[in-house]
């Protein structure tokens, strides 16, 4: 009996402990649908397209442009309402003194009449129209200057967003360098290390002096600070990446593009000048607002033209002073009719306005001059740019292909002892430094590209 009870309490003890195996098991099981709290934050595979389309969404300029061109059509909205009729409801109330009232006597059966009566509440309503029917075309002009304001407001925004797409691919090039720096040193620290193993067994059996090991030691701590320093350099520059895409920080972020740059095709100068001049916003902004102020000079100038506007009106008063005799009753009436109004003398005002207008126009067209001589030394400046860029890459190719067979041959006369462990270190050194050196080039030639391609508004 005793067994038994003791069994009947080990069999309910077990199936407690599973039961609560089971429920904490469940419990940290997550639900269909959801992520478990320790799963790795997602990771992030960008292309340079991937990038610059990143940096568009996220840009702040692009949002102010934008709000620029939105106030540049809702003036071309204005500018045209101008030239349409207003109807205005117009309601007043004057309180006027009394007066003695004037009228006509009885006279005879005729009883007497009150023609000008004491009303000194006075009540007015109007509902009133203006039309300007023609202004010399002066609504007309303002309109197209509006419009040409939208047209540079839209070539703002493209500059804008060439200048994000150069700043995203600035910050895409810079961070894959930065990667293929580190992978350089990391390869240099491992054929330190690998030499410095090689140094110890040689002087473990007396073919080296201690020194030696002391000088590869001393190249090695050198390798690690430059690694430390290539890896701050990467995370700084992955920084900016996150910056300029919005990024978040707990996503990580993985480069797919090589760093060699693609073959690029020849085209003369004069051919790229004058794609320059075809493509670039800001060089079309500069057209849209001197055409501007020249409709904004002609606007000006038409304000010593006449003017015809169609007026008319409904009045609903008590009095109304067009009903004769004045009665304290509500009495209706209306009007049609046309003004037309021809300044003759202003003081010089429009004069000195269009001198203005001329003035800033001319101001802008030498502007823009000064910008096809600045594009024209730009354009210059990045083909050249890259051009140098690609004979580097060649020339440091060379230069790692040599420095990387001159280790190879000390490395094994080292190991004949025909040279010291110093001339293999620094055919290590020669070897890390010709590599720095294509690094360098490759980034220069992406980021000259994407110069080039700003300067011509590609």
């Amino acid at each position: 009996m005793r067994h038994t009870t003791i069994r009947r309490a080990a069999l309910l003890a077990l199936s407690v402990a599973v039961a609560v195996s089971a429920t904490t098991a469940a419990r940290a099981q997550p639900a269909p649908g959801q992520v478990a709290a320790a799963e790795a934050p997602a990771a992030v595979r960008l292309t340079l397209p991937d990038a610059i389309e990143r940096a568009l969404q996220a840009s702040h300029r692009i949002g102010e442009a934008q709000a620029r061109a939105d106030a540049a059509d809702a003036a071309v909205a204005s500018r045209k309402a101008a030239d349409m009729p207003t109807i205005s409801l117009i309601a007043g109330y004057q309180r006027t003194n009394h007066v003695d009232e004037f009228g006509l006597p009885a006279i005879g059966t005729a009883p007497a009449r009150i023609i000008y009566p004491d009303i000194p509440d006075n009540l007015r309503t109007r509902l009133d129209l203006q039309w300007p029917v023609y202004t010399f075309g002066r609504v007309e002009a303002l309109e197209r200057a509006a419009r040409a304001d939208v047209t540079a407001a839209g070539k703002d925004l493209a500059a804008t967003r060439a200048d994000i797409r150069l700043d995203a691919a600035r910050a895409f090039w810079a961070y894959a360098t930065a990667i293929e720096s580190v992978r350089v040193v990391e390869e240099a620290l491992a054929l330190v290390d690998a030499h410095l193993r090689d140094v110890k067994n040689m002087r473990d059996v007396g073919l080296l002096a201690p020194n030696d090991v002391l000088t590869a030691e001393a190249r090695a701590s050198r390798q690690q600070v430059q690694l430390i320093e290539a890896r701050n350099m990467r995370d700084v520059a992955e920084a900016d990446l996150r910056r300029v895409t919005g990024i978040p920080a707990g996503v990580s972020i993985a480069i797919d593009a090589p760093l060699e740059p693609a073959p690029g095709g020849s085209m003369s100068p004069a051919e790229l000048l004058a794609e320059a001049r075809a493509h670039r916003p800001e060089r079309q902004a500069l057209e849209a607002r001197v055409a501007g102020f020249g409709e904004r000079r002609s606007a000006i100038a038409a304000g010593l033209r006449p003017t015809i506007a169609l007026v008319a009106g409904f009045d609903y008063a008590r009095p109304n002073p067009r009903i004769f005799p004045r009665s304290g009753e509500w009495n209706d009436s209306w009007d049609v009719g046309f003004n037309v109004a021809w300044p003759l003398w202003d003081g010089g005002r429009v004069k000195a306005e269009v001198s203005e207008a001329t003035a800033n126009r001319r101001a802008l067209e030498q502007r823009l001059a000064e910008f096809d001589t600045a594009l024209d030394f730009e354009v210059t400046g990045r083909r050249l740019d890259l051009e140098a860029a690609r004979a580097s890459i060649r020339a440091a190719t060379d230069e790692v292909a040599s420095a990387a067979e001159a280790r190879r041959v000390v490395a094994e006369r080292f190991k004949a002892g025909l040279v010291t462990s110093t001339d293999v270190l620094d055919a290590q050194q020669e070897l890390v430094a010709a590599r720095f050196d294509r690094t360098r080039a490759l980034a220069a030639a992406r980021l000259a590209e994407a110069r080039l391609d700003r300067a011509l508004g590609r």
